[in-house]
Formats: C-alpha cells, structure tokens, sequence
C-alpha cells in the first residue's frame, strides 16, 4: 500500500541484508567459536570480555582456533591473517555501540544473562539491531523483557564445538518480530553457512530437552554401580554408533553446564526425568566440571 501524501514511511528490515557489525559478549569456548565463525566469514566483530587479562586469553584462544584451520588445510594462511583483520577483543561492553547484531555467550546462569540484556539495551545504539543468546536452556522470553525492545530478541544456539558442528537452533519468543526471526536466520544459514532449525521458546528447545534426560540417565546408570563408566559409553558408542558415550560427552560439554541446562528444565517442566541425580551436583561442587577443568568422570 502506498502511503498517504505527508505520511512518514517506516523503515524495512531486509532480511536478506548481510551483517556488517557484530558484538560476542564472552570468549569462552562457545563465545570464541561464535567469533572465528563470524571473522571466517568475513565479518567485522567485537568480542567483549570482562576484564583484560580476559580479553588477551579470548584473543588467544580465537587466534588458536584460526590457526588450526592452516594446519590441519582447511584454509591458507592468507585467509587466517584476513579473519584475524576482522577481530578485535576488548574488555568495555561500550565497544559495542554500532553493533548490529549482538551474540550473549556468557556463563549459563540467568540472573547473569538478564543484567547483561538490561545492559545491551543501553549500550547498543541502532533500533533495529538483534540482541542474541546462546544460551542452552533458559527461555528467551525471560531476557527480551529485561529490554525495552523484545521485539529485537531471538535465540541463535550453536553447538560446541562451533567450528566444526553445523547446527544452529533459532529460537523465538512470542515477541520476537518477524523481521527479527528472518534476518536471524539469514545471519546463521547465509553469512556463517549453518543449517538452523527453529523452536518454539521452551526449556532446553529441542536438542538439550532431548540430549539432557539421556546424559541425567547415564549418570544415574553409573551412580548406581549398574555398570562402568566405559561400558556405558562403549555401549553407546558400539551399539547405538553415537560418535561419543554420554559420560564422556557430558565432561565435554562440562558438568557445571549440563547441570545449569538441567536445573533450568526441571524448573520449567518439573518432571523427575530432568532433575539433575546427587553424583552431578557433588562433582559441580567440587570443581569437576570435564575437560575443562582436568578432570569429570574421566581424566584429562
């Protein structure tokens, strides 16, 4: 429809249109995935971390995931050095003022993760810029409404590791425009080449609604002595031909997580299958957290 003489016409978000700006707040193992993914493809982006000494690890640890690529011929060294042009790493949230998509990867907790979009929401100056989360469980709805614009909100979850899984779940709540939703998934399956499945704003979406209660149930399996901690991976792994045993695959995402995802989906769902068993909560308190740490169910 055309609009009347004098009557202002609002402006359209081409969901079509590449982002040029994008900010990572977190440079952990996902936040510096996200990032190498973003420079790879040739995109301008800002990571965020909480402190100095912070941003030179998730400077490095970027810079090492880059590089991997050169050695294992992946990519030339060339194409390493023109993604490295496309990163910086800073430790003020500021930086992220003319960012025109914003990917959260911060620890899994959400009083964190709701501060940080209070944040953002004053911070990041363009009306129309998508404010994103990682997050593995916590419904999107809760972090859209720390904002005055929820309408801009959408979960984009990658997977770990994100270099190397193809995966992305677009995750929108019932405010999320849209313009958003489209130019989200335009920004995962165009600009960084991932295959995006879209879920509805619940708990753990759909991978971890499905992945967590049969990691929660091998670790009750080995809790209760029915077996060792290989033959329930080996069974797995042999029987079934999953590529990794959930215990080992529990240390790789990291206890500490697998508990935060757990924890979120009993609040949601209170159902008994969700509820994290006393064995994972004694190792979260007791700082084995998997590969992050050294030490999980297995040593490393």
């Amino acid at each position: 429809m055309t609009p009347a003489a004098g009557q202002p016409v609002e402006p359209q978000s081409d969901p079509a249109r590449d982002f040029v700006r994008v900010g990572v707040v977190g440079a952990g193992l996902m936040g510096s995935g996200v990032a190498e993914v973003c420079v790879l493809a040739g995109i301008d982006t800002t990571v965020v971390e909480a402190n100095a000494d912070a941003a030179a690890a998730g400077l490095e640890r970027i810079r090492r995931g880059i590089n991997r690529g050169v050695d294992k011929g992946r990519r030339t060294e060339t194409e390493a050095e023109v993604a490295d042009s496309h990163l910086r790493v800073v430790d003020d949230v500021h930086a992220l003022a003319d960012a025109d998509l914003v990917v959260e990867a911060i620890i899994e907790d959400e009083a964190a993760k709701t501060q940080l979009f209070q944040q953002l929401n004053t911070v990041v100056g363009s009306s129309d810029a998508i404010l994103s989360s990682n997050t593995s469980s916590i419904p999107i709805m809760k972090l859209a409404m720390a904002t005055d614009r929820p309408e801009n909100v959408v979960g984009i979850h990658f997977f770990n590791p994100v270099p190397v899984l193809p995966l992305v779940e677009l995750i929108t709540s019932l405010h999320t425009s849209k313009a958003t939703k489209a130019r989200a998934e335009h920004f995962a399956a165009k600009q960084l080449d991932k295959r995006v499945i879209v879920s509805q704003d619940r708990a753990g979406f759909i991978v971890n609604a499905l992945l967590i209660p049969y990691l929660l149930s091998a670790i009750r399996m080995y809790e209760s002595g029915f077996a060792s901690r290989e033959d329930i991976d080996d069974g797995m792994v042999a029987g079934c031909a999953h590529p990794m045993g959930p215990l080992k695959l529990a240390d790789l995402i990291g206890l500490d997580t697998t508990m935060a995802v757990a924890d979120s989906l009993y609040q949601e769902f209170r159902e008994q299958l969700y509820a994290p068993p006393p064995l994972l909560a004694r190792m979260v308190e007791a700082g084995l957290l998997g590969r992050k740490s050294g030490r999980g169910f297995y040593s490393y």
